[in-house]
């Protein structure tokens, strides 16, 4: 759902798509191709959320800030399930992993990976192409070629994302039973880290 706040009503690129259960509020301004998963919750109440083209903000994702800051995702940023960015810049290109905590007045330099279940405490900054992981957040070593051009790839599927949920996704009924035609899986078009690391 998109809500107006406080004279603000979200402006939000026609290519865009924002699941309906999920729910932009405010001051936010969601560039081209983003993907906005359900139970996200973008919430620019109090200051102002950017998110440039081609992000995604997967399920159960918050984006929020401390009173009178911007919150800014730049191009092809990808947010992981379950995520929390709070008053943090998140540079282009990077990938913050899922249930990560990003604090306010972070600043994560393009094309950074952050780990899984990584807190990174307010006011860290941190240089492009840094790998951070724990509680504290900390950078272990530089991301690899190798490593950025997985992260690309990856952030392409929900580039392309916004477009194929226009062209086939629809509320429905379930069925009741399973169809013969049914099959457990379609053939993967992306390799997890470990796969494509050998």
């Amino acid at each position: 759902m998109i809500y107006k706040f406080n004279g603000f009503i979200p402006v939000i690129h026609e290519s865009s798509f924002i699941h309906p259960q999920a729910a932009v509020t405010g001051n936010v301004i969601i560039g081209k191709n983003v993907y906005v998963g359900p139970g996200a919750a973008i919430r620019g109440d109090w200051g102002m959320i950017i998110i440039e083209d081609g992000c995604n903000i997967q399920e159960n994702c918050t984006i929020h800030m401390f009173p009178g800051t911007t919150v800014l995702l730049k191009e092809s940023a990808h947010i992981g399930h379950g995520a929390i960015i709070h008053g943090a810049t998140i540079g282009k290109n990077c990938l913050v992993g899922m249930n990560a905590v990003i604090m306010d007045n972070v600043t994560l330099g393009d094309e950074s990976i952050v780990g899984s279940l990584t807190f990174i405490k307010a006011d860290e900054q941190f240089d492009a192409r840094s790998l951070i992981v724990g509680n504290p957040g900390k950078k272990i070593k530089e991301v690899s070629d190798e490593m950025i051009a997985w992260k690309t790839e990856g952030t392409k599927l929900y580039q392309q994302l916004p477009k194929e949920m226009y062209e086939r996704w629809e509320a429905c009924e379930p069925l009741r039973s399973i169809p013969d035609n049914r099959t457990a899986q379609q053939p993967a078009p992306y390799k997890t880290w470990n796969e494509q690391k050998g």
